[in-house]
């Protein structure tokens, strides 16, 4: 599912210009040249010198040291409370996902596949290699629709961050604090890409998909900060990250929601971490890999200005603009379970009272959600239960047999999505307008713009605690949930941060 969109996400991001008709004028290039007997295809381009000398640009000199040095850079308060709420969202994630169809399949293929017994798989009873460990904490992670997403780069980066983070700490043996700047470095540099890309425009003009180009390269700069790489280190490393980027937008059609969970976190954290472990152990590449001939930004967009990558870099922390969702569904949604509470607290009344609902979202959100196979993607199901419970609760919003309930279907039966065309020119900023109409006529109507959870409208520390608790408490029990959220805001306090396995893991 796509992920929430604030306000944040209308300021311009470089390289927007980006068209269809561009994107067909460089495809037709590439097909001319490759009809061209292959003396006269590039018979323009200059013959390569592999003795030459490297050239860096100063966005990559910059970006590289920036990185480098994020190990020992102190954040501001507000991003350290910022960084450890998403830790512990990301990792209520993992814990629930560890149940769900997704999660079960990836916690059998570690346990088969093996590895070394370096690493922490969430939610299990074994340890394994940390590129292993990372993809499957990265599909627990996006199991389903729990885990944080940041609107103007078009991405979730939790899901893979925070796995490939935690792996690559691990390995290295680093502190707590360690970890949280590491983290905070994979907000910061994985968004940077696809907005700079130009975001959503990005992904619906070219179809590659920025849910995984984003996220690969987050968990790249947090693993790479995990193992210490020092600026050459982090030049190289970008290349390997940047070859591996991939993804295209077909993911949408995933209807068991398992290759897309492979998709948003587990392939991307596990290209990640690989190509952070790659230059650990003593592999070169090539020094600029955003300028030069064939380099990433010739590859995805010519049109876009690489400075976007730098763009008020330390200044702007990412993670602070990265929404954690209030409720356990597809985003789309949960604007209309905002908007379904403040009527309710406004004018109470009960499901039997309804005569008929309408939820207006934008036309391509509207798709998105209409009438899924997936519960907690499907939002005439959600917003059924909803009128019923007059709450969400993961556990309801992930219970396969309610689609059949006659009770709930009966409230389905009342709810009408309407696609609307002048909420979509509003995008990425995702609006949902609610219309109740009651059986004695009573008629009321809500908008929200800032669904609860994003930086317009954030949810309290208390809040991100008691959806985690909802998410965490089933499968590890009170005790072990009170214990790791109290070790999550006392990060500081781990000297490695392996310590924390005892807390992830089953008794």
């Amino acid at each position: 599912m796509e992920q929430d969109k604030g306000k944040g996400a209308k300021e311009p991001c470089a390289g927007s210009s980006l068209t269809r008709r561009s994107l067909f004028e460089i495809a037709g290039r590439a097909i001319a040249a490759a009809a061209l007997p292959p003396d006269l295809a590039f018979a323009g381009a200059p013959p390569l010198d592999p003795g030459a000398a490297q050239e860096t640009t100063s966005v990559m000199e910059r970006l590289s040291r920036y990185m480098s040095e994020a190990r020992s850079r102190a954040l501001p308060d507000e991003v350290v409370e910022k960084t450890k709420q998403h830790v512990l969202d990301t990792l209520a994630a993992m814990i629930s996902g560890s149940r769900l169809p997704p999660g079960r399949k990836a916690l059998e293929f570690a346990r088969s596949y093996g590895g070394r017994e370096v690493a922490t798989v969430v939610a299990s009873n074994f340890l394994c290699g940390p590129i292993e460990a990372a993809l499957t904490n990265g599909v627990l992670a996006h199991a389903d629709e729990t885990d944080d997403s940041h609107s103007p780069s078009q991405s979730h980066p939790g899901c893979a961050v925070v796995p490939a983070a935690l792996a690559a700490g691990e390995r290295f043996g680093i502190s707590g604090t360690h970890f949280l700047r590491a983290a905070a470095l994979g907000y910061d540099i994985g968004p940077r890409f696809t907005m700079t890309l130009g975001g959503q425009r990005f992904e619906a003009e070219s179809h590659w998909s920025t849910h995984s180009i984003s996220p690969l390269f987050g968990a790249a700069a947090a693993a790479s900060c995990a193992a210490g790489l020092n600026a050459q280190q982090m030049r190289w490393m970008l290349g390997y990250a940047a070859h591996q980027s991939s993804g295209l937008g077909a993911w949408n059609r995933d209807t068991e929601h398992e290759q897309k969970a492979f998709h948003f976190g587990g392939m991307t954290a596990r290209s990640g971490i690989t190509s952070a472990l790659l230059v650990q152990a003593g592999w070169t590449g090539v020094d600029d890999i955003l300028s030069g001939k064939d380099n990433f930004f010739a590859a995805y967009n010519p049109h876009a200005d690489p400075a976007g990558l730098v763009d008020k870099l330390g200044e702007r922390h990412e993670v602070t603009r990265t929404n954690i969702k209030k409720w356990p569904v597809g985003s789309p949604i949960q604007a209309a379970l905002d908007a379904l509470v403040i009527l309710r607290k406004q004018h109470p009344f009960d499901s039997a009272e309804v005569r008929r609902l309408s939820v207006r979202l934008a036309t391509d959100e509207a798709a998105i959600v209409n009438n899924r196979e997936i519960p907690d993607i499907c939002l005439q199901h959600i917003v059924a239960v909803m009128l019923l419970e007059k709450t969400v609760t993961f556990a309801s919003a992930h219970d396969q047999a309610s689609l059949k309930d006659p009770a709930v279907l009966r409230e389905r039966a009342k709810v009408q999505l309407i696609p609307d065309p002048e909420l979509e020119r509003l995008m990425p900023l995702r609006v949902a307008i609610v219309e109740v109409t009651l059986t004695d006529g009573s008629h009321f109507s809500e908008r929200v713009d800032n669904v609860r959870g994003t930086p317009e409208n954030p949810m309290t520390r208390d809040e991100v605690i008691a959806k985690a608790t909802d998410l965490i408490t089933p499968v590890l029990g009170a005790a072990k949930c009170s214990d790791l959220i109290d070790g999550i805001f006392h990060l500081e306090s781990f000297s490695v941060i392996r310590d924390l396995r005892t807390l992830l893991q089953p008794s």
